[in-house]
């Protein structure tokens, strides 16, 4: 009642709701109770954006698929031109609040080059050969190999910092945001085109490693509310739980079982499952989802850095572009690079 009263002295009409804290912990002292139960019935927003995340999910979903499995790579290339420029522009945001001043339009415009060179040297079709590892894939190559782009970026780059008319402390933190935002998410990233591109079954790979990242984030999201506990890294990513963590790996090999052992299903949906033994599958898809669970912490650390909750909000429930494909960015380069160069660790 005193605490009413003082309420009303000030010129209020009732208490004020309880606003829930940016990264609630849930904690239970009431016995028998789940502290995951109770932490849902004290942030009823958890509800709503859980379904805006499954009906986007929904959305998108099933157009990736289509895309990936009935389009040509030069449709791949276009549409991953179109997500980098809004990565790009959401990385840049981050940088420019954490202090860093880049160079977004030079930046932007050699990672659209590489690209389109990724396309360039995807349509020199290599060969799938056997070998005691496995079924790898040998590229082939164009006249304009990729790393053509970095060539370009970086003269550009260094006449923009020697040219510029930008002060002197800022010419290092601009160069290490324009590298960042190449290195980071432009090269990564542009090695989707190229997976879609191996020959006959590159649209096969890249599939089933979306698939693979897809299971194990949704399980490590949903078993991280239900009983995470054990913190990865609070101050990157308080929401981040070990527990999550080792769904989300059981996620992406429960993924795997159908595809490394065809006979369980009545469906050979993929062809993988006819061409790598199950221990190489098992280690290329522990890799990429380690991988994929390195780049969401990653870009957790641009977000803490910058000090913002989400890259962007151009998919609800999910953020920005950058925090939808952040797995996705740091695993397609493992992928690539087993299948082209045998990484020792799946030998």
């Amino acid at each position: 009642m005193a605490a009413w009263a003082a309420l009303k002295k000030r010129g209020g009409t009732e208490p004020a709701p309880h606003v829930p804290p940016f990264f609630p912990l849930a904690k239970s002292t009431a016995p028998g109770r789940c502290a995951a139960v109770e932490s849902f019935r004290a942030r009823p927003w958890v509800g709503v954006m859980t379904g805006a995340r499954v009906l986007t999910a929904a959305v998108l979903i099933p157009m990736a698929v289509a895309a990936v499995l009935w389009t040509d790579t030069w449709v791949i290339a276009g549409l991953v031109a179109g997500v980098l420029i809004l990565c790009l522009y959401e990385f840049f945001r981050l940088a420019n609040a954490a202090g860093l001043k880049g160079h977004p339009r030079w930046t932007t415009a050699c990672a659209l080059f590489l690209v389109g060179l990724q396309w360039l040297e995807a349509s020199y079709q290599g060969i799938w050969v056997h070998s005691d590892y496995g079924l790898l894939f040998a590229p082939g190559h164009s006249p304009a190999p990729p790393d053509l782009a970095l060539v370009v970026f970086l003269l550009g780059a260094s006449l923009l910092a020697v040219l510029g008319k930008r002060p002197l402390n800022e010419i290092l933190p601009g160069l290490a945001a324009d590298c960042a935002a190449l290195v980071l998410v432009a090269f990564p990233l542009g090695l989707v085109v190229r997976l879609h591109g191996m020959h006959a079954n590159g649209r096969w790979v890249l599939l089933f490693l979306l698939v693979v990242l897809w299971t194990g984030d949704t399980l490590a999201y949903f078993a991280g509310r239900a009983v995470g506990r054990h913190k990865m890294a609070p101050e990157i990513s308080p929401g981040k739980t070990w527990e999550g963590a080792a769904a989300n790996l059981v996620g992406s090999w429960l993924a795997m079982i159908p595809v490394a052992y065809p006979g369980i299903l009545p469906v050979r949906y993929l062809w993988l499952g006819g061409y790598l033994r199950p221990a190489h599958m098992f280690a290329l898809v522990t890799l990429a989802n380690l991988a994929g669970q390195l780049g969401d912490l990653t870009e957790s650390a641009y977000k803490r850095s910058a000090g913002v909750k989400d890259s962007g909000t151009l998919l609800p429930g999910h953020g920005g572009m950058l925090d939808r494909l952040d797995s996705l960015i740091f695993a397609a380069p493992v992928v690539w690079y087993y299948f082209s160069m045998l990484l020792p660790a799946a030998g």
